[in-house]
């Protein structure tokens, strides 16, 4: 049996740019196939093997490419090129409210969510009240989903999502707009997935919960992987990109690319052992 949970093979992910809608018609058209687009990548070649039991995070600036990633992984998007492999049932909350019906209340949203995901009305029905006492929305239960604040949802969905039972979850920022109670609270369920053995996928600016909550992290930038390895050692190189002076973060960045930073901290740290010697 695989110990795998996803796997991606020279993944990539591109969108097709025109510069007018007349040349997307122009293109449809032509009987010589001539291309009025240009290719736009959000991601590109990506590889990339997760295992059952690991809580991996990624991290990178805006628009690196972290949200295709995921919505690859859970189906929502097909890749151009390349091939990926999951194994075990995914529960993915994308963004707030992801998977709901903003007319519906609360409480049809849960079964709504569920139905969406093959679970049966009974399933849902049973776990239910945990799903409540742990979303402890109150009341609003009964309210329409366009009627809550975007803490209530984060609640909510969240509370959908861990207690279907995934082998692997995955959250995009969804924890950011909850209190600190709550985000307590997440994390203490997301210990708990670790400890039982399921793969949880967390994308978050946040690099205090990244190494708090994983046990390997990856860098994105400019549609690649650009570091793989221990939480730690991404979210320091993280920060030191994005608070780089412009004439030495292209070098930073490109020694990442070329798998030579790891290798870099060790002498780094090496070199502080001897010092303090």
């Amino acid at each position: 049996m695989t110990n795998v949970a996803i796997k991606l093979e020279g993944v990539s992910k591109y969108y097709k740019l025109y510069n007018s809608p007349s040349d997307r018609l122009k293109e449809a058209l032509n009987p010589f196939g001539k291309v009025y687009h240009k290719d736009f990548y959000a991601l590109k070649n990506i590889n990339l093997e997760i295992n059952k039991g690991e809580i991996i995070g990624i991290v990178g600036t805006n628009g690196c490419g972290k949200s295709t990633l995921l919505k690859l992984i859970a189906s929502i998007l097909v890749p151009n090129q390349g091939k990926i492999t999951v194994n075990g049932k995914i529960s993915a909350l994308l963004e707030l409210g992801s998977g709901f019906n903003p007319e519906f209340t609360g409480l049809q949203n849960i079964f709504f969510y569920g139905a969406i995901l093959g679970i049966s009305r009974e399933t849902m029905e049973d776990r239910l009240e945990d799903i409540m006492a742990f979303a402890e929305i109150g009341e609003f239960i009964n309210q329409p989903l366009k009627t809550y604040s975007s803490g209530m949802k984060s609640r909510l969905g969240f509370a959908v999502a861990v207690h279907i039972d995934p082998e692997i979850l995955i959250l995009d920022e969804v924890l950011s707009v909850g209190d600190v109670l709550f985000q307590r609270k997440c994390y203490a369920k997301m210990d708990e997935f670790f400890k039982r053995g399921k793969t949880i996928i967390y994308v978050s600016h946040n690099t205090n919960s990244i190494n708090e909550l994983c046990t390997r992290a990856i860098l994105l930038h400019d549609n690649s992987i650009i570091l793989d390895s221990d939480a730690k050692t991404v979210t320091d190189a993280y920060q030191k990109m994005l608070f780089s002076k412009e004439d030495s973060k292209e070098a930073f960045i490109d020694m990442m690319k070329k798998g030579n930073y790891k290798s870099h901290v060790a002498e780094k740290k090496k070199e502080i052992e001897r010092i303090s010697e």
